[in-house]
This record gives structure tokens, C-alpha cells and sequence, in this order.
């Protein structure tokens, strides 16, 4: 009788644990796409393109839904990390995809401490440069934490959340036309292509897309046996990324149909700042400064996390307590360069968001491979021929955004 007890314990503890490793991949996933870049984002190109922004949005989100479904699946069932899959399916590969992601992370890391200083500014007034600096030493002190791992898992579920309740009720707050927007959503008056790059890239280029899949490899969610909750998981990251972008979208969409005109050309432009503030008055300012700096603190913890996961293709067997002293590095790298820099925050988040846009059609097109030739990596799995279709589509896609987006993107960067 006490062994049965004992069983079903177990079994309750191992169903507990998983559905906290599930939830944590999640949030990390979404809010390392939930980044200051990612706003700024969304508040840029809705004031230059009004109500047909929401088709950029909803394209986003079934190419992240592709993109996560391929990636989360073959991590886990090939139960490796990103660049060790892609040096086991191509030889040499893995190498060139995690210099990529590391120096993208740090590209998106540097404007992940911009927005966290800008988020304290509009919160509290305080000067951006020391803000940053402030949520650098206290991203620092979470990984120097001998709990970490529990207390990311847990703070990115509680900024998450934060983020998802105060913008909700911005948007509400600003009257969009949700008519105009929904029309457009599937028949938009205009297509942008580096639009759509830029923010898949800040959604789920780079490192964003292999976050929550690495989280899950630590955690030992892997498996056959986890694969449908995986899948079932990567599904509801999407679902919160692309409900946070349309509410987003909604609240700046109502300032702009308003009639107020959002300076995006200055280099002090903070777009986003301005529409919470022309929406709620001061208090709107003061939630922009809340989800900015919960968006930015998040995506340093995560930009940091999975990119130094991608340091083991470099040096087999990294302890935990030498994998964490490289992440305290990063950050602090990132902090230092932020401090010493000149380019605009703003400028910044939005080259990031494009540049990991470019570097998401490499590793895709890796992992598709994968799925229709490398069964064996994967124990024999028999892919899904929708997946790997979807997959196929998603890479020519992407390949062909990318080539199409370079120029806009770097034209960006004149504002600098």
C-alpha cells in the first residue's frame, strides 16, 4: 500500500514538474518575443502604416507557428541542443549557426538594456543610461542566484502576465477601429516585406525561437513521449506572442486613427511612448514605462539564457557554474557596449528585430532537412508530411523576405 502511495506521488510530482517546465518554456518563448524591440517595432510601423499593419501581424504569426512547431519538435526529439543538431545533420553548420545566434542575442541583448532604461524613464524619470544599468545588475543578480532556474521560470510568468493585462487595457482605453483592423488583417490596402521580416525576426528570429525548446532540453522534457504537450506548448507560445502583438497594435492603431502623429524620424523618437501617453495621459505613460521595462528585463534574461546555450557547440560539457558565469559575462558585455554606444535605442530595436529575421531562414532551412532526410537523428520518427511542407514553404519564404527586406532595413539605420 505505502509503495502504491509512493507511485502515484511520483507520479503526481513528474505530471507537476512537467506542466512547470511546459509553462516556463512558454513564457520564456514569449517573452523573449515580447521585447522593447518588439514594441517599438509595432508602434513604428503602425503609425507609417495605419490599419494595414495588421496583415503584417497575422503573417508573423503563422510563420512562427510553423517556424516553433519544426524547431521544438526536432529538439526534442532528437534531445540535443540547435547547433549540435545542425553539425550532426550538416557538418560544420552548427558552428556557423551558433556564431550567428550568439552575435544576434548580443545585437538584441544591447537594445534589450536600451528599453529597460527607457522603461524606467517613462516609470520613474529616471536617466535611460542608469536605468539600464540598474536592470542589467538585476538581470546579473538572478543568474548569480543559487536558485535561478526557478526564479527565471517564475518571474517570466509574472512579467508575462504583467505585460499582457496592461496593454490589454490600453488598447481598450484608445477606441482602435477593430473593424478596419480585422478587414485588413486578411485584405490589407498595402504588402511590406521588410515589415514582415523585421518583426518575425523580433518575434522569433535569432535566438527567440530556440528559447523555449532549450528550456525544455534542461528541463529533460524531451522525448517521444512529450512530444504532443510539446507541440501543444509551442501552439499556446504563439497564441500569447501573436495576443500581445494585436492588442499592442490595437492600442497604438487607436491613437493613430485618432489623428495624433507619432514622431518615428527624430533620433530621441520613442513612438510607443508617445501613443501610451496620447491614449491614457500621464498614467499611460507610466504603463508604458511598467510593460517596456517587465518586456526588456524578461528578454535580457532570455536573450542571455539561450544564447550562451549555444556556447556548448564551442566546448562540449559546460558546467552549470561555468554556463553561468559566461551568461553574467554576456550581459555584462551587452551593458558596457549599450553604455558606451551613440545609436539611438529605438534605431537599434528595430535593426535587431530585421538582422535576426535574416538569420532565421538558416537554421529553419537546417532543421527542415532534418525532418526529410535525418530520421535517424530523431529515433526513426516518422515527420508529419504537413510540417515539413509547411516547413518547406516557410523557409523559401522567409529566404525570399529576407533578400527582399535587406536594403529597407538597413535604410533604417539612417537615423542614426
Amino acid at each position: 500500500m505505502a509503495m502504491q502511495e509512493t507511485v502515484k506521488q511520483e507520479t503526481i510530482n513528474f505530471a507537476s514538474n512537467r506542466r512547470s517546465s511546459l509553462i516556463a518554456a512558454v513564457f520564456l518563448m514569449a517573452t523573449s518575443a515580447i521585447g522593447p524591440g518588439f514594441i517599438t517595432q509595432t508602434a513604428t510601423f503602425t503609425a507609417t502604416m495605419g490599419a494595414a499593419f495588421a496583415f503584417g501581424i497575422l503573417a508573423s504569426i503563422l510563420i512562427d507557428f510553423v517556424v516553433q512547431q519544426n524547431i521544438w519538435r526536432v529538439v526534442i526529439l532528437t534531445k540535443m541542443q540547435s547547433a549540435d543538431i545542425a553539425n550532426a545533420a550538416i557538418p560544420g553548420s552548427g558552428y556557423v549557426l551558433a556564431t550567428l545566434v550568439i552575435f544576434g542575442g548580443l545585437v538584441f541583448n544591447i537594445g534589450n538594456i536600451a528599453g529597460a532604461g527607457l522603461g524606467l524613464n517613462a516609470l520613474m524619470g529616471l536617466d535611460p543610461k542608469w536605468g539600464g544599468l540598474l536592470s542589467a545588475l538585476i538581470a546579473i543578480y538572478i543568474f548569480a542566484s543559487r536558485k535561478a532556474g526557478v526564479a527565471i521560470d517564475r518571474i517570466i510568468v509574472i512579467l508575462g502576465l504583467i505585460m499582457i493585462v496592461m496593454t490589454l487595457f490600453v488598447a481598450i482605453v484608445s477606441n482602435p477601429p477593430v473593424g478596419e483592423a480585422l478587414r485588413q488583417t486578411v485584405l490589407p490596402d498595402e504588402i511590406n516585406f521588410a515589415t514582415i521580416t523585421t518583426i518575425v525576426g523580433g518575434t522569433v528570429g535569432g535566438y527567440i525561437c530556440y528559447a523555449g525548446a532549450h528550456r525544455l532540453l534542461d528541463k529533460g522534457a524531451v522525448g517521444p513521449e512529450n512530444l504532443k504537450v510539446v507541440s501543444s506548448a509551442a501552439t499556446k507560445g504563439i497564441l500569447v506572442v501573436g495576443l500581445m502583438r494585436y492588442l499592442l497594435f490595437l492600442a497604438i492603431l487607436g491613437v493613430v486613427a485618432s489623428g495624433v502623429t507619432l514622431d518615428i524620424a527624430s533620433k530621441t523618437a520613442n513612438p510607443a511612448s508617445q501613443a501610451f501617453q496620447a491614449a491614457a495621459g500621464e498614467f499611460g505613460l507610466r504603463i508604458f514605462g511598467l510593460i517596456v521595462w517587465a518586456a526588456a528585463i524578461s528578454s535580457i534574461i532570455g536573450a542571455a539564457y539561450t544564447s550562451i546555450s549555444f556556447f556548448s557547440v564551442f566546448r562540449q560539457h559546460l558546467t552549470e557554474r561555468r554556463r553561468n558565469i559566461a551568461t553574467l559575462s554576456f550581459i555584462a558585455i551587452s551593458l558596457v557596449v549599450y553604455l558606451l554606444m551613440g545609436t539611438p535605442p529605438a534605431a537599434l530595436l528595430v535593426f535587431a528585430g530585421g538582422f535576426n529575421g535574416l538569420i532565421l531562414p538558416l537554421g529553419l532551412t537546417i532543421f527542415v532537412y532534418v525532418g526529410w532526410k535525418r530520421a535517424d537523428l530523431m529515433g526513426g520518427y516518422v515527420y508529419p508530411r504537413w510540417l515539413l511542407w509547411s516547413g518547406t514553404i516557410t523557409c523559401v519564404l522567409t529566404w525570399y523576405m529576407g533578400a527582399m527586406s535587406i536594403d529597407s532595413i538597413f535604410e533604417f539605420l539612417k537615423l542614426s
